[in-house]
């Protein structure tokens, strides 16, 4: 059962009213039963064709309910403003770019939002495992590079992270030092993966291999997958959702 409801999101110019999503799995109801959480950034694309912005999403709920997957996913639509809203949204490093121009990072407010507000009414409304443990974040491509940036500066927050096809080409020299500066716990976890389309190119590649080898060597569980003929697009990020999810829920369903 997916629950769709109108939030207010306090954006940095004034508030603006946006979709909220939430998965419920079967006996989601049922007294003493408790699940964990998937936060979700782009939420129009994780559960609805109809809400998807490209007009297919995730199946997100399609896949959950037919696995009987335990897990609570919750999820936020994103700033649509075509001044490069998401970007701004989903960026944690300040930018130039010839086309976009100057970008102001709010991916920190974004984060702050998201923890101090929106967790904490996911947790009071919904019967979830509120611990580190059992809260985790996944995203697509900007929304990816966010999912690493949530792991590495709230991984007291999030204990396990999926990004596909992370936007990991995004000011690299911000994201290395921010993987080489972060402290992972013991245990932390984190699927990540990009398409074999996308790695056609050399500088990809290269990017690739530094990401995991920073990660790594950091201590994170990773999984690392390269997609057969996989693309940027939410018809091959749908593909994923057993080899992520497994992920995230490994060793806790016990």
């Amino acid at each position: 059962m997916v629950i769709k409801w109108k939030i207010r999101y306090p954006a940095p110019k004034g508030e603006d009213e946006r979709f909220a999503y939430v998965y419920l799995p079967e006996g989601g109801w049922e007294p003493d039963r408790r699940f964990p959480v998937l936060y979700m950034f782009d939420g129009h694309n994780v559960f609805f064709d109809e809400d998807a912005t490209y007009g297919k999403s995730w199946g997100m709920a399609e896949y959950l309910e037919s696995s009987g997957t335990p897990l609570i996913v919750a999820a936020v639509e994103c700033n649509h403003d075509p001044k490069w809203g998401r970007i701004r949204e989903y960026a944690p490093f300040d930018f130039r770019s010839a086309r976009m121009g100057e970008i102001r990072a709010e991916g920190g407010e974004t984060m702050d939002w998201l923890i101090r507000s929106f967790k904490p009414m996911i947790d009071a409304e919904f019967p979830t495992l509120p611990d580190r443990e059992h809260t985790f974040i996944a995203g697509s491509s900007m929304g990816g590079l966010m999912s690493l940036f949530a792991l590495a500066r709230y991984n007291h927050v999030f204990s396990r992270a999926a990004a596909l096809s992370p936007s990991i080409g995004f000011r690299p020299t911000a994201l290395d030092a921010m993987l080489r500066e972060a402290s992972f716990p013991a245990g932390t976890v984190l699927y990540m993966d990009m398409g074999e389309t996308e790695l056609r190119w050399r500088s990809t590649q290269s990017r690739w291999r530094t990401v995991c080898r920073l990660l790594q060597q950091k201590g994170v569980l990773l999984t690392s997958r390269l997609v057969p003929d996989g693309e940027h697009n939410e018809a091959s990020w749908e593909k994923q959702n057993p080899f992520f999810i497994s992920t995230l829920l490994y060793g806790l369903e016990d």
